[in-house]
């Protein structure tokens, strides 16, 4: 793992090859981060990986988080790993929600998915593109293109957060039915479950257990 100066000197080598495109570092809790433009994803990522002394080559990982009531609202997780130096650096991107009242447009005009079901429904199944194209839903750039496994990844984040990664080959729910309606893992999502019918509730207890 980078050191904070060797973190600050990686931000400001990407920024001096694509300016702007890290927002902010952080080292803390042994994990040293970069967060970066989302708009600008791909081109953080494809200089860590290809960038002579850096060559973070390996994704170990790819996952969301949402920080619900913070804003932005949601965030991309991307582990990488330096194999040969046993090295890993964090890159943090942030997603705003753009069906907040405070990022959604003015209009309250509804558009309708495939099915007639509201946009805002998340969830709905449809003919695959044209359905995802329908739902008002944050966006990054896939990265299937510099590291072919976080092609399952992306579609892991889109399947419970509802996350679409443009430029996925095959974007669509990987562990949910094709059918679910919802983003299990977004945190106002509403729990459910069945019922546990307990003995007390099925029969009258006797007055001295009362």
């Amino acid at each position: 793992m980078p050191d904070a100066p060797g973190l600050e000197l990686i931000a400001q080598e990407i920024n001096g090859a694509r300016e702007g495109t890290v927002v902010e570092t952080s080292h803390e809790r042994g994990a040293a981060t970069l967060i970066v433009d989302s708009e600008r994803i791909l081109d953080a990522l494809r200089w860590l990986r290809d960038t002579p002394g850096q060559e973070y080559g390996f994704l170990a990982s790819l996952h969301a988080a949402d920080y619900l009531p913070a804003q932005p609202r949601f965030a991309l997780h991307y582990e990488l790993l330096n194999m040969p130096r046993v090295e890993r650096l964090h890159v943090k991107a942030l997603l705003e929600d753009p069906a907040s009242p405070s990022t959604a447009p003015s209009s309250t005009a509804k558009r309708v998915a495939p099915g007639g079901a509201p946009s805002h429904d998340p969830g709905v199944s449809g003919d695959g593109a044209d359905a995802l194209a329908t739902l008002n839903l944050p966006e990054i750039d896939s990265c299937v293109e510099l590291f072919p496994t976080a092609e399952f990844q992306e579609r892991e984040a889109y399947d419970f957060f509802g996350i679409r990664f443009r430029g996925h080959p095959d974007l669509r729910r990987i562990l949910m039915p094709e059918d679910y309606v919802g983003w299990p893992q977004r945190r106002d999502f509403p729990l459910g479950g069945e019922p546990v019918l307990f003995t007390q509730n099925e029969v009258e207890l006797p007055r001295w257990y009362e």
